[in-house]
């Protein structure tokens, strides 16, 4: 990739990226101003008026901790889910590498491909030779 298409590509990244986070800055700063109000996170279900664990923290806060969760537990499934497709693209990584040097070895010496039934092909010499019709 040149260098001009390399920086245009990054001033669209850069635009692309501006056009999302703004909006969505000015969301998170209205819904954080409209959602001050202090509330309680019960983590107890056995006692609702006494609970033994709980937490107190204004909303927004809240909201935006368990989004920021959900986006973490998300990525790690979707990271696991793809597990093999990995995998699968390590080991083909590893093939490809293996028939590279496969096929230098035989460019360095100069040996011909197999031929029918795994038996070496004819050799430089033998193939340049033409032999007279049978009679």
């Amino acid at each position: 990739m040149t260098e001009v298409a390399r920086s245009a590509g990054n001033v669209v990244r850069k635009v692309v990226a501006a056009i999302i986070l703004v909006p969505l800055a000015v969301v998170i700063i209205a819904f954080a101003v409209a959602n001050r109000q202090i509330v309680t996170v019960s983590l107890d279900p056995f006692s609702s008026e006494h609970p033994a664990a709980s937490l107190t923290l204004p909303l927004f806060a809240l909201v935006i901790v368990l989004l920021v969760v959900g986006v973490l537990i998300g990525g790690i499934a979707a990271w696991l889910r793809q597990a093999r497709w990995r995998r699968t693209a390590r080991r083909l990584e590893r093939e490809i590498s293996d028939l590279h040097i496969e096929i230098e070895g035989l460019k360095q010496t100069g040996g011909g491909f197999p031929g029918p039934g795994g038996t070496a092909g004819p050799t430089g010499s033998e193939r340049l030779q033409l032999r007279p019709p049978p009679r």
